[in-house]
């Protein structure tokens, strides 16, 4: 196994003229037992004003997983492995755990010491020891035992993936400006073709060329007219340089839900090596994969492939089922180490934690150490601290925190998985909720009386008959992760379709949902829209509904009002219904 390449001619010009924090260079001597530290600008931790910061946390066994291997899937290559924490008990769904910070913790053990007189500290940009330690060692021992390099990835904490994404920008495109630069020194960021727009809008100022890659089901596609390949192979010089660098969503991706099977990402990787393409996996959806959309698509008759995980590819296990079942990372195939991955705790705990992780080969994480030195320096350390005694649990017999988990220790690995398998349980049945309502719904099925109740018909028959027609007012498909379902409004089949624009009648049918007595907000799809073309000629056809956000009760109550107001909707013929809706908030949708 050879180590990564030296990509570092992607490096942009700034960061390679970065160097190493001076002041911080310091602050590898601060745990230096006994040293007195007169170097750094440190305030004094005695008048920090908080003694201990405490909270009430749920037990990992809080929600009822669903399964890794639902009825109608293959599972042949289903791993023999043994989940280390069982399946939830009554009286383990609503218990609570007590997690405290201490002032000052024992400090014999410094990478576990957890405590606020080191938490609130200033402290170095690879995040809170303790902390880092722990995603570390669950980073390239479960999550990704498989990356195919001498010496495997390294981390670094981020502000959330939003923040590790501008990092990555910085660290790897030069900005650009029309009025300033040759076109042909502008790069280029490849896109799927609908996009979560935060990234977009993070790129674009710097100058950037956004470049949409086309899609189907499963995501961005290699082949095809505006696949990949098409895209790479055929690049116009004119338009600056080819594209170095691919923003991809490859789980659940938003806003359309698809999931990359194993066989898509090996072919679009091989296309990296080939053009030489940075990825920039941001995966905030990983664990949320649902192998029961899969199994309904089947049971409805659709030919929906097998996506393909670590069990089917009989590679090391990560010692957990769970995890075994997903589809695994592009940094599963990253024999280069040219994937940098975007993780973050904004869908696992809370996104208000502002707490993430980069993955990725070392001289990329030294690059992104050296940028958070002089920006973010590290995350909050409120929000580091409590969430690494919630996973590694007490220190001490004095330690007052049980850290998680009623044994008097963390949840550490075995209760993280069992957390995210129960989370990936209520999300996915309040998807199964969703599209099975919707399922019901996208057909407006109308009925007429036969002429024989008139009369005779031409056979002499005097009984009567009905005449169904069955309208499809709009069509999707069943999400394999996320929190998004990407509906496509069939605007072909409304009675005022050809003498309203088609960009009017979404709008209007959009604005229709949201007044009484329906009262659902959606998503357009124009928002999603990388490009002004995409969003003019496509966009409009399709909405993001989000399942996660509800109770499951109110997702039931809320899908059905959102078919019954299509179905309202599709009663209008008259061009005179439409002309209130369209005038009003347009320059916000359209």
């Amino acid at each position: 196994m050879q180590g990564p390449l030296d990509l570092s001619h992607h490096v942009s010009t700034s960061p390679k003229n970065r160097k190493q924090s001076v002041i911080k260079g310091f602050y590898k001597y601060f745990s230096t037992p006994d040293i007195v530290n007169l170097a750094g600008g440190l305030p004094n931790a005695s008048f920090f004003p908080f003694e201990t910061l405490e909270a009430s946390v749920a037990m990992p066994q809080r929600f009822t997983p669903t399964p890794n291997y639902p009825p109608g899937l293959e599972d042949a290559q289903r791993p023999v492995v043994e989940t280390p924490i069982g399946e939830q008990s009554s009286s383990q769904a609503h218990e609570l755990s007590r997690v405290l910070v201490p002032r000052i913790a024992d400090p014999t053990d410094i990478p576990r010491m957890i405590d606020l007189t080191s938490a609130l500290q200033y402290g170095t940009a690879q995040g809170y020891p303790a902390l880092a330690s722990f995603l570390r060692s669950f980073t390239r021992e479960n999550m990704h035992p498989n990356v195919p390099y001498a010496g495997g990835p390294e981390i670094i904490l981020t502000c959330g993936n939003t923040d590790g994404f501008m990092k990555a920008l910085q660290l790897l495109s030069n900005e650009w400006s029309e009025s300033k630069d040759w076109i042909r020194d502008r790069e280029g960021l490849l896109v799927e073709e609908f996009a979560y727009m935060n990234a977009i809008q993070a790129a674009a100022p710097r100058g950037l060329q956004i470049v949409p890659v086309g899609m189907d089901r499963e995501g961005m596609r290699r082949d095809g007219p505006g696949g990949l390949l098409d895209v790479l192979k055929n690049w116009d010089e004119n338009k600056g340089k080819r594209p170095h660098l691919m923003y991809t969503v490859p789980v659940g991706h938003n806003p359309t839900s698809g999931t990359l099977s194993v066989q898509r990402r090996r072919e679009l990787y091989q296309l990296c090596q080939e053009y030489d393409i940075i990825i920039i996996e941001d995966d905030p959806y990983w664990y949320l994969q649902y192998p029961s959309a899969i199994a309904s698509e089947r049971a409805r008759g659709k030919d929906v492939p097998d996506p393909g995980s670590v069990a089917s590819e009989g590679w090391k296990s990560s010692g957990y089922e769970f995890l075994d079942s997903l589809v695994p990372s592009y940094l599963c195939f990253d024999t280069d180490g040219r994937v940098i991955r975007l993780d973050t705790f904004s869908k696992t705990i809370a996104p208000g934690c502002r707490l993430g992780w980069i993955t990725a080969q070392p001289k990329f994480t030294e690059g992104i150490y050296h940028l958070t030195e002089t920006s973010t320096q590290q995350p909050s350390g409120f929000v580091q601290s409590i969430v690494a005694k919630m996973m590694i649990g007490p220190q001490g017999l004095d330690d007052g925190g049980r850290g998680g988990d009623a044994q008097s220790g963390g949840w550490a690995a075995d209760g993280w998985v069992r957390w995210l398998e129960g989370l990936r349980g209520v999300y996915e049945r309040r998807m199964q909720t969703m599209c099975t309502i919707l399922e019901e719904g996208k057909y407006l099925v109308q009925s007429s009386r036969g002429l024989a109740e008139r009369g005779q018909d031409r056979f002499g028959s005097t009984e009567s008959w009905d005449v169904v027609d069955k309208v499809k007012m709009f069509d999707f498909v069943w999400p394999t992760g996320g929190m998004f379902v990407w509906l496509e409004i069939n605007l072909a089949s409304h009675p005022l379709y050809g003498k309203i624009p088609s960009s009017k009648l979404s709008h209007a049918l959009w604005i229709h949902l949201t007044t009484r007595p329906h009262l659902v907000l959606v998503a357009p799809g124009n928002i999603f829209s990388p490009t002004e073309e995409i969003a003019k000629n496509k966009g409009h056809r399709f909405y993001r509904l989000c399942f996660a956000a509800v109770e499951e009760e109110e997702v039931k109550v809320t899908t059905r009002k959102f078919c019954e107001g299509i179905s309202r909707f599709w009663a209008k013929k008259e061009s005179r219904d439409m002309v209130q809706t369209t005038a009003e908030d347009e320059c916000r949708v359209m």
